[in-house]
């Protein structure tokens, strides 16, 4: 694995176990604005994070790392083999997360009995990065327990990685025959954390089409069947939802918000409005703002 990284250290030593097929590393860590790091391996990388580092730490998976690539740094994260991820920090913080180095033929031999060998592979290609963790979280925080201190024999914490990875893995439910033609939820969330960062979701289809790894002709199809709409109009809802809230939580003009979201005026954002909550601005705005 190539790991290169600047303005981040260690606070206590860093505590890890070798495993059949894995490696678990437990970090507790400081980092500076600035911080910066860079990793890439030949087998998949799960890092789950025991608190928000969403708005100090931003990511990327762009081949040059280019700062207009980076999104919000999620609590979990499923790099697939061969995927470069690049990290920079936007604000001083300490905190803790587990690394989990896998052997990619160690989870297609956990998978593939249960999935196929085709459905597997498949698995192991698509990155996940989630916010909210779940029973995840309480599986990592046994493993860290395993890592730092064992106590039961190394099956126990081989058994904990093969949970965490079929609980984080983008794994489509038995009866989602159609999943092959939608968006995966890692996918969507994926778009979601992209677009936000954008300050108005106004990416091209063709962006939002490499922020996931797809044709943009394919995106198009996959994306229609996912969420009813082109990626444009949902781009223009989405748009929509930010400026309800912008109005809600301020008292910033109309014309304001417009040119906050990057609409071309006041007159363009009244249309959109209209067309996709069925009043004006102004007048949803006196309405709910009177509840």
């Amino acid at each position: 694995m190539i790991c290169r990284t600047e303005g981040i250290s260690a606070t206590k030593p860093v505590k890890w176990r070798s495993l059949d097929g894995a490696v678990g590393v437990f970090w507790e860590v400081t980092t500076k604005v600035g911080a910066r790091g860079y990793y890439l391996s030949p087998d998949p990388r799960v890092m789950i994070f025991f608190d928000d580092i969403s708005s100090q730490f931003q990511m990327t998976n762009d081949t040059d790392g280019r700062s207009r690539g980076f999104r919000a740094m999620t609590r979990a994260i499923y790099v697939p083999p061969g995927v470069p991820m690049w990290t920079t920090g936007v604000a001083d913080h300490r905190f803790s997360h587990l690394d989990l180095h896998i052997h990619r033929d160690r989870l297609l031999k956990f998978l593939s009995p249960s999935l196929g060998t085709s459905a597997a592979r498949s698995a192991l290609a698509r990155p996940v990065e989630i916010q909210n963790l779940g029973a995840v979280e309480a599986l990592a925080g046994l493993l860290v327990d395993e890592v730092t201190t064992p106590s039961k024999h190394a099956v126990f914490a081989e058994s904990l990685v093969g949970s965490i990875a079929s609980g984080l893995l983008d794994i489509p439910a038995e009866d989602e025959e159609d999943w092959k033609y939608k968006l995966s939820n890692a996918q969507m969330n994926k778009l979601v954390s992209r677009s936000a960062t954008e300050g108005g979701l106004k990416l091209t289809v063709a962006e939002m089409a490499a922020t996931v790894g797809l044709s943009e002709s394919w995106f198009n199809t996959v994306f229609k069947n996912s969420t009813g709409q082109t990626p444009l109009q949902w781009q223009l809802a989405k748009r929509v939802e930010l400026a309800q809230q912008i109005m809600l939580e301020s008292e910033i003009t109309v014309t304001d918000v417009a040119a906050r979201l990057g609409f071309t005026d006041q007159a363009h954002l009244t249309r959109t409005f209209r067309h996709v909550v069925g009043d004006t601005p102004a007048a949803w705005r006196r309405t709910h703002k009177q509840r």
